[in-house]
């Protein structure tokens, strides 16, 4: 599947690679046409520097479809676009065959302790810590209180920080999967999205790879 406008892009530049700790860049589609794409101007978000690109360099670039199968091919830039507001870079547009994908639909996930808001119907709210999130829904540990069975919808408002220091909600409805007891007093409740914007979905993916990324490091 090619990406589309607007799809995040996970990029690895050649000019990078002889680094012990390659940086891993962030960017945008903006817009193609049948022969390039035109990316946003790279991001280092560790460093909070945008990437120079030169013509000819290489990248290979990693993203996700909404279904969460991860893609990855290799493009060279080819020029530059001004725009009014930024600049674009042009790169190849790849081929169908000339991109990998994996033959499985597996979204990462990560253990992380995030800020979830979580409402029940129309009246009942409160404050959660997920366990783990990814790009198929999130798990979160709770008091027994609440009302919770596989099966209920919930809609939710996840509080995401990258790391760059900036921060994200996520919104999305989502249906426990699995509610299982844990100490003291606690559920531990498993949930997969059942209806979330692509927007919001790529965000989740996006803190994703970061905590993989981190995780490597380590």
């Amino acid at each position: 599947m090619l990406p589309k406008v607007n799809q995040t892009m996970f990029i690895q530049a050649s000019q990078d690679a002889g680094q012990e700790h390659a940086a891993t860049l962030r960017s945008r589609v903006a817009d193609m046409n049948a022969t390039s794409l035109y990316l946003e101007i790279p991001l280092d978000e560790k460093s909070g520097r945008y990437h120079r690109a030169r013509a000819g360099e290489e990248f290979r670039v990693t993203y996700y479809t909404a279904e969460g199968v991860k893609h990855q091919f290799s493009t060279t830039v080819t020029g530059f676009r001004k725009e009014e507001a930024m600049s674009l870079i042009e790169v190849r547009k790849p081929a169908a065959e000339e991109i990998a994908r994996e033959q499985r639909r597996s979204f990462l996930r990560v253990e992380a302790q995030l800020e979830i808001a979580v409402r029940i119907g129309d009246k009942l709210r409160f404050v959660a810590l997920t366990e783990d999130v990814g790009g198929g829904g999130v798990s979160f540990r709770c008091e027994r209180k609440w009302p919770i069975n596989p099966g209920l919808k919930l809609m939710c408002w996840l509080l995401i920080p990258y790391r760059s220091g900036s921060i994200e909600h996520a919104q999305f409805a989502a249906e426990v999967v699995r509610v299982k007891e844990a100490e003291p007093n606690h559920y531990i409740v498993m949930m997969k999205f059942d209806d979330i914007s692509d927007v919001d979905q790529q965000k989740v993916i996006r803190y994703c790879f970061e905590r993989q990324l981190d995780f490597r490091k380590d």
